[in-house]
C-alpha cells in the first residue's frame, strides 16, 4: 500500500472515529450528569434500566428520534432547521486539530492521533468554537418566541465577551511556547509536573476555565437558559432530534473544553511518573470534565449583570495584564 493511500484511509478512519466516539460519549455524558447531580442532591437519578440505570440513554435516544418535530408558526423555518446542524458540525470540526494521545506505530506506519496537525491549530480551534454560538443565536432568533430570542441574544453577548478572555489567555500560551500547534504546546510540558503550564500561567488557567464554562453554556455562568427566567432559553421551541443535536453539540464542546484544558495546562499526553501518557490524558480529561457537574450541582445561576460585570471589570483586565507580563518575560 502506498503512503498516500494509507494516509487517506487513516484520515477517513480518524474522522469517522471522532464522530462516532464523541457523539456516543456526548450521549453517555447526559447519563453521567443526571447520576452525579442525583448524588449531589441526595436523590437516585436514573436507576431502573440496567446496572445503576446505565441503559437509560437507550429509551432517551429512542424518544428523541421518534418524537414529533414541531416547527413553530411564523418562525423562519430554514434557519430554524439549520441552527442545530451548525451546533453539532462546528463542535466536531474543532476536534480535527486537537491531539489526544501520543503517536504510535501500526503495520510499520507512524499513526498520529490527530486528523490535521496544522501550525495554526490554536487559531483554528478558536475559530470553530466561535461559530457554535451562531447556532444558539440563530435558533433563538428563528423560533418566533420572545424567551428564545432573549436567551439567544444573552448567550451571544456573553460568549463574545468571554471569548476575549479566552483569546488573551491562549495568546499568552502562544507567546510562552512559541507555537500555535497543540503538539508543540504539549511537548513544551515534557519536563515533568512542574513544567506544566498551570504553574507557569495560573491566571490564564483560571480565566480560560471560566471562559470555557461560558462558551459551553454551563451553570452557573450560563445565560442562554435559566429555569427561573427563560424556561429553556434558545431551545424552548425545539423538540425531538433537533433538540438532541443542540445538546450533542453542547456536550461535545464540553468534552473538547476538557481536552483543551488538559492539553494546554495539565501536561497533555506526556507520561506522568509511571502512568503512560495516553492513560494520564484520559484521567485528566475525566477529572476536568467532572468540574462541569460539580459546578452545576454546587452553585446557582448568576444574574446577567453579575456575569457581564465580572467579565469587563475583573477578567478582561486580568487577562490583559497577564498577557503583558508574559510578553515582557518572553522577550
Amino acid at each position: 500500500m502506498s503512503q498516500t493511500l494509507f494516509f487517506i484511509i487513516i484520515t477517513l478512519i480518524k474522522c469517522l472515529l471522532i464522530i462516532a466516539i464523541f457523539a456516543a460519549l456526548a450521549g453517555f455524558a447526559t447519563y453521567l450528569e443526571r447520576k452525579v447531580l442525583g448524588y449531589v442532591h441526595r436523590r437516585l437519578g436514573p436507576d431502573m434500566l440496567g446496572p445503576a440505570g446505565v441503559l437509560q440513554i437507550v429509551p432517551d435516544m429512542i424518544k428523541l428520534f421518534t418524537k414529533e418535530d414541531i416547527i413553530p408558526y411564523m418562525s423562519n423555518s430554514i434557519v430554524f432547521k439549520i441552527a442545530p446542524l451548525i451546533s453539532a458540525i462546528c463542535a466536531f470540526l474543532a476536534f480535527a486539530a486537537v491531539p489526544i494521545f501520543p503517536e504510535f506505530s501500526l503495520f510499520g506506519h507512524t499513526i498520529k492521533p490527530i486528523v490535521a496537525d496544522i501550525n495554526i491549530a490554536v487559531l483554528y480551534v478558536a475559530g470553530c468554537s466561535s461559530l457554535c454560538f451562531y447556532a444558539i443565536f440563530l435558533g433563538g432568533m428563528a423560533s418566533n418566541n420572545k424567551w428564545a430570542l432573549i436567551g439567544g441574544a444573552r448567550a451571544l453577548v456573553t460568549i463574545i465577551s468571554y471569548e476575549g478572555v479566552s483569546g488573551l489567555c491562549l495568546l499568552a500560551i502562544v507567546l510562552l511556547t512559541g507555537s500555535m500547534s497543540f503538539i508543540d504546546i504539549n511537548n513544551y510540558q515534557e519536563g515533568g509536573i512542574f513544567s506544566w503550564l498551570i504553574f507557569k500561567q495560573p491566571i490564564a488557567f483560571v480565566l480560560f476555565t471560566i471562559a470555557i464554562f461560558i462558551e459551553t453554556n454551563r451553570t452557573p455562568l450560563c445565560l442562554s437558559e435559566n429555569d427561573a427566567e427563560l424556561v429553556a432559553g434558545y431551545g424552548t421551541e425545539y423538540s425531538g432530534l433537533r433538540w438532541g443535536m443542540f445538546f450533542i453539540g453542547e456536550y461535545a464542546s464540553m468534552i473538547l473544553g476538557s481536552i483543551l484544558i488538559s492539553l494546554i495546562f495539565l501536561g497533555g499526553f506526556n507520561d506522568f511518573y509511571f502512568i503512560p501518557g495516553f492513560i494520564a490524558m484520559i484521567l485528566k480529561i475525566c477529572f476536568v470534565f467532572s468540574w462541569y457537574f460539580w459546578a452545576r450541582g454546587a452553585y446557582p445561576h448568576l444574574r446577567a449583570d453579575q456575569v457581564m460585570r465580572t467579565c469587563y471589570l475583573i477578567l478582561l483586565p486580568l487577562a490583559a495584564i497577564n498577557l503583558i507580563i508574559t510578553a515582557i518575560c518572553a522577550l
